[in-house]
């Protein structure tokens, strides 16, 4: 059914997330997306895993003119990246949420516009990262029919976020957001008709982001996130991974129909968590 084991991508994806180009935004993007919407955290995972998928999936299908994009504009799309990430700061500062249509109660709103937008730019940055790139195109290019592709891309996609999602069922089952310090209020104040309430949790969401901003915006100008040759160790640690699974576990069907059954598995039993969170 597949060349490569699905269980081997999920694994080589996971080693992605740890590529240097890719972990410098898309856990500091996510981590301050935490401590900035302090509640439904997992439905804040959802949303910015669902905007990396965005930009990944459709490189695992064979959109060569996205491919050629990220290395073309790779040092431009840093530069937004840490812009964005500057603008985000202030929003998660002031707890400014971007508008949407509201299709549930206040009670349960996420800034999902904020969030989405951010996981698409992870994800653009992720392929702007070379290793990370060249590790789903090859993976991708072993499978012999664009749905095998599809599925080794989502399982490539899934190991990258997987440490997100253990990260909010600890976070939601601690309760480590709702703890008084987090949620102690530093300053207040009066900009026009609107007060803004400054709490511990805006103040680390806001220096977070801030922080990678400057830090991003600083490694790119001065060359050191370019793509060189020191990237291609990693793109062959991912690589020679996802070989040596599938080399050592085989590509039988049903281990990989034993990987989808868990999956959903585990989907169900997150979307327990879901519900739950919706009812706090």
């Amino acid at each position: 059914m597949y060349q490569i084991s699905l269980i081997a991508a999920f694994i080589a994806g996971m080693v992605a997330l740890f590529a240097p180009c890719c972990i410098t935004y898309l856990l500091p993007a996510y981590f301050g997306n935490i401590f900035k919407e302090k509640k439904r955290i997992f439905t804040m995972t959802i949303i910015y895993s669902l905007g990396i998928m965005t930009i990944m999936l459709p490189v695992v299908l064979g959109m060569r003119l996205l491919t050629q994009l990220f290395f073309k504009f790779h040092d431009t799309t840093y530069i937004i990246g840490s812009v964005l990430m500057l603008v985000v700061a202030v929003f998660a500062l002031l707890d400014i949420k971007l508008p949407m249509p509201r299709f549930a109660t206040k009670r349960q709103a996420v800034d999902a516009p904020s969030t989405y937008i951010l996981g698409i730019v992870s994800g653009i940055t992720s392929s702007c990262c070379a290793p990370v790139l060249m590790g789903v195109l090859t993976l991708s290019a072993f499978s012999s029919t664009t749905m095998t592709a599809l599925g080794v891309g989502i399982a490539y996609v899934a190991g990258m976020v997987a440490p997100l999602y253990l990260a909010s069922v600890f976070i939601h089952k601690r309760n480590i957001l709702q703890k008084p310090i987090f949620r102690q209020v530093v300053t207040k104040f009066r900009l026009g008709r609107r007060e803004f309430i400054i709490s511990v949790s805006n103040l680390i969401a806001s220096a977070i982001f801030t922080l990678t901003g400057l830090i991003m915006g600083f490694l790119t100008f001065t060359g050191r996130l370019s793509m060189d040759q020191s990237d291609a160790g990693i793109t062959n640690s991912i690589q020679n991974i996802a070989f040596y699974i599938t080399d050592r576990i085989g590509n039988a069907w049903l281990l990989n129909l034993a990987f989808i059954i868990v999956s959903l598995y585990l989907l169900f039993k997150l979307k327990q968590i879901l519900n739950e969170e919706n009812q706090d």
